[in-house]
Formats: C-alpha cells, sequence, structure tokens
C-alpha cells in the first residue's frame, strides 16, 4: 500500500468501505428479515378470517434469490461512487504537485490554480506564497552578487590604478637616490636633493593614506546603513570648514536652504560626497570667484566659478587618479580620488547626479537628486 498513488489509495479505501457496509446490511436483512411475521386479514363469505402467518421461509428465499443481484448493482455503484471521490480529492493535489514540479525548476510563471477554500486551497495559497517570497529572496541574491562582483571588480581596477599612480613617485625618488649615491652633477648637492626626496615622501604618505581610506569604504553596504534626517539641518555644519577655507583664499562662499529637506540614506555617506564636492569646489576656484551650495526637498547644487572642464575630459573626470591636463598636479596634492568617491557612493546609495559645465558665468556644476 505504501508504493501506490494517492488516487489508487484513496479509491481502494472508500470501495472498500463502501463495500463493507453493502454486505453487512445485507447480512443484517438476510439474517432479521426472516423472524419477522405477517398478519393477515381475510374475507370468507361475508366473514373475517384473520390469521398469524410466519413467512420467514419466504422472505429469506427471496431475499437469497435477489442477494447475487442486489450484491453487485451495489458493488458497481460503490465502485462508481469511489471513482468519482477519488478523482475530486486527488485532482487538485495532482495539480499542486505539477505545479510544485515547474516551482522546482524555477518558472516565474508557475502558480497553483485551486479555488477551493477548503484545507486544500489553503494549501496551495501557502504554496504560491512561499514560491513568491523564494523568488523574491533569489532576485535580491541575485542582484546583491551583482552589486558585490561589480564591487570587487572596482576595488580591483582601484588598486591596479593606485598602483600604477605610486609607481611614479617611488621611481623618481629612486632615481635621486641612485644619483646621489652615484654623486652626478645636482644630486652631488645633497641638502637640496634630501629636501626634495623628504617632499615626494610627504606626497607618497598622503597618497597611500587616501588609498588607504578609500580601500576600507564597503560600497556595497552603504544603502543598508540608510536612515531618515534632515539634511537642512546638517549642511551648515558640513560648509562651515570650507567655509573658511574660502575665506582665507579670498573665495565668495554662500549657501542658501529653501526650506526642509528630509532624507533617507546612509547619513555618513552622504557627507561624505558633499564634502569631497565641497573640496574639490574649493580648491579648484580662484581668488575673487564664487562658490554656491543651493538646497531644496528634491536636490543639492554646487557651483563654482572656474575654468570649465573639456566634454573629452569630463568623460573620464570620476576615474580613480584622473586628473585632466589644467589641472592640480602631485605636487599640489592633488590625487583625483575625491569625485571617483563621489561616483561610487552616489551609485551605491541610488543617487543619480549630473555635472556640467556653466556658460554664464563660466565653471562647473554638480547636481545631486535626493528624491
Amino acid at each position: 500500500m505504501r508504493n501506490l498513488k494517492l488516487f489508487t489509495k484513496i479509491f481502494l479505501y472508500t470501495f472498500g468501505v463502501m463495500l463493507f457496509v453493502t454486505v453487512m446490511a445485507h447480512v443484517f436483512l438476510y439474517v432479521l428479515a426472516p423472524q419477522m411475521t405477517v398478519s393477515t386479514n381475510r374475507f370468507v363469505e361475508g366473514a373475517i378470517i384473520e390469521s398469524d402467518v410466519n413467512t420467514g421461509i419466504l422472505i429469506k428465499s427471496a431475499i437469497g434469490k435477489a442477494l447475487p443481484v442486489s450484491l453487485l448493482c451495489c458493488a458497481i455503484i460503490s465502485a462508481g461512487c469511489s471513482l468519482l471521490f477519488s478523482r475530486a480529492m486527488t485532482r487538485p493535489i495532482k495539480q499542486i504537485a505539477e505545479t510544485t514540479e515547474k516551482m522546482e525548476k524555477l518558472d516565474k510563471a508557475a502558480t497553483c490554480v485551486v479555488h477551493t477554500k477548503d484545507e486544500i486551497g489553503e494549501l496551495a495559497a501557502r504554496v504560491n506564497k512561499l514560491y513568491a517570497s523564494l523568488l523574491s529572496t533569489i532576485e535580491k541574491l541575485e542582484e546583491e552578487k551583482q552589486n558585490v562582483r561589480e564591487a570587487e571588480r572596482s576595488k580591483i581596477d582601484f588598486l591596479r590604478a593606485a598602483s600604477h599612480e605610486l609607481k611614479t613617485p617611488v621611481t623618481a625618488l629612486n632615481a635621486i637616490l641612485e644619483n646621489m649615491i652615484l654623486g652626478i652633477g645636482k644630486y652631488k648637492d645633497r641638502d637640496r636633493c634630501l629636501l626634495e626626496c623628504k617632499e615626494i615622501t610627504g606626497q607618497l604618505s598622503s597618497m597611500i593614506k587616501e588609498i588607504l581610506d578609500t580601500s576600507r569604504l564597503d560600497f556595497t553596504q552603504e544603502k543598508q546603513d540608510a536612515q531618515t534626517f534632515d539634511l537642512s539641518e546638517r549642511l551648515p555644519a558640513i560648509c562651515e570648514p570650507y567655509q573658511l577655507i574660502a575665506k582665507a583664499k579670498e573665495i565668495d562662499f554662500t549657501f542658501s536652504i529653501q526650506g526642509k529637506c528630509p532624507v533617507h540614506t546612509s547619513k555618513k555617506s552622504l557627507e561624505k560626497i558633499l564634502s569631497n564636492l565641497l573640496s574639490n569646489a574649493v580648491a579648484y576656484t580662484k581668488p575673487g570667484c564664487k562658490i554656491t551650495v543651493i538646497l531644496n526637498a528634491q536636490q543639492i547644487k554646487i557651483e563654482n566659478e572656474c575654468m570649465p572642464i573639456p566634454p573629452d575630459k569630463l568623460a573620464h573626470i570620476f576615474e580613480p587618479f584622473y586628473r585632466p591636463d589644467f589641472a592640480r598636479g602631485r605636487k599640489d596634492g592633488g590625487n583625483g580620488l575625491g569625485l571617483y568617491i563621489v561616483d561610487t557612493l552616489s551609485k551605491a546609495l541610488g543617487l543619480p547626479y549630473q555635472f556640467e559645465a556653466t556658460k554664464n558665468p563660466p565653471g562647473m556644476c554638480f547636481t545631486l537628486y535626493l528624491s
């Protein structure tokens, strides 16, 4: 019985029960009916004659003749009813089994279609709900896997660029030291050469610190640290240190807050994005020029008057360690990581942005969309 299909089991159980009831009913009828007596009344020449006749033998004989036919008919009816009942019971279960087979193959269109409101209907609804949850989890895992893969690829590209970037000052430092050892030409002046070596090592130290800080950023976790806060309350504190630097460089730094700006994102990451943007704006704006920061509920805009970046350079401006030809070099302290961090964090937080040149006055405008 354990190896039989559910339809066969239900049919045999149902047919067995109905057949048992039928046989027992016939046995009771065959045993009890002959024990009954029938009272008969008849008229004879105008007079009523009453008599008690024991009809057990007649009834037993009649039942004995009808019993095989009756049992056969009841057995056929029992088989038919058992067949219909078994089919009605196993059809929805079979549909669920076929659907779960499709679900096993992750067919997104698979769904249990059972219209009953009994336990089988509840089972189908729960299977559908469980499968929908499974598909949602798989999609999230695939998305997370893709994000991790992109983050790993980005880190590999970053480390390759960092290795190439560190190679130049290290090569220069090595060349100066070798020439000092050999006492060639101007390198005989060891005091001047040592000062130059110290300057290069300072640049290397600063560059290595920025590289390590950038490599520690876990861009895949930024969205998980999201919280709701009002950016309009934080913006003055973010702008304050750059206002002081701008004032020292005789740059006009102003910011305007146009109402409250509630955002739901990583507070630390968003502040890092704005800090890098403001740092770049102050660094690339000449004395006497202007920096403007405008915040509203939809976006924050940072404009600075400077030499506009040509379109061919703008396409590469967010690459790590990239600096346009006219931009600051290593001696000026620019390592080309600020906008790379801005681009990577903005994508991790799902915040679109736009960076474009302005004509009147000439300069650059960075717009970060918050909603």
